[in-house]
């Protein structure tokens, strides 16, 4: 987990392999934090159809489905009232957490922060040393080093997203990314195609 002590051995350039953890890091204790977190949503809150992305931003298919298919999603059915979107963490490993918490630690700039990672993925989550490129990053959105390291060792933000993502797996979420639309839950990377069937006879289509 990146407590304040694993905060520092990534600002002193731990390895990517180092970083690695899996559901056990996981707690429920912070269900009662997690109610009071802010949801992160495109579109209408009256929008008839509800989706829910639980994505890493480590993720290559996160990335894929960012890049291919969201746009189209957000053209045809998100702008226009039909579908709300809620993008909710699943880090599967620690540098998709610190990524994460940073996005947090600015939440104006959540979603352009959360699409430059995304965007930018191969330069810095595969990087020799992530967190420098991570850092680099986060220059381009005006953090100063001192911030960058001040967002990561936010314990509360921390622990709101281990609840967050335990939530998750309550819901069956193994995996990234995972949409749970109107309750009912799909894995992967979908198309735009794949999409539109599904919300196809919930919108009366």
């Amino acid at each position: 987990m990146i407590n304040r002590r694993h905060a520092m051995g990534l600002m002193a350039g731990a390895s990517v392999a180092s970083l690695a953890f899996g559901p056990a890091a996981f707690a429920d204790e912070h269900a009662e934090d997690a109610a009071e977190w802010r949801e992160m949503t495109v579109g209408s809150p009256d929008a008839p159809v509800e989706i829910i992305e639980y994505a890493s931003l480590t993720c290559p298919h996160c990335a894929n489905f960012r890049a291919n298919t969201y746009p189209l999603l957000r053209e045809r059915y998100v702008d226009n009232g039909q579908v709300r979107m809620i993008l909710r963490e699943f880090p599967l490993d620690q540098l998709a957490m610190a990524g994460f918490m940073l996005a947090r630690c600015d939440e104006e700039q959540y979603f352009p922060i959360v699409d430059l990672l995304f965007e930018t993925q191969r330069e810095w989550a595969f990087s020799d040393r992530p967190l420098d490129a991570l850092a680099g990053m986060m220059r381009q959105v005006g953090f100063s080093q001192e911030r960058f390291e001040s967002c990561l060792r936010d314990q509360a933000t921390y622990d709101a997203i281990v609840a967050v993502a335990e939530e998750g797996r309550n819901q069956g979420v193994n995996s990234t990314p995972t949409f749970i639309v109107d309750g009912d839950v799909h894995r992967g990377a979908l198309s735009i195609d794949q999409f539109e069937e599904i919300l196809a006879p919930k919108l009366g289509g």
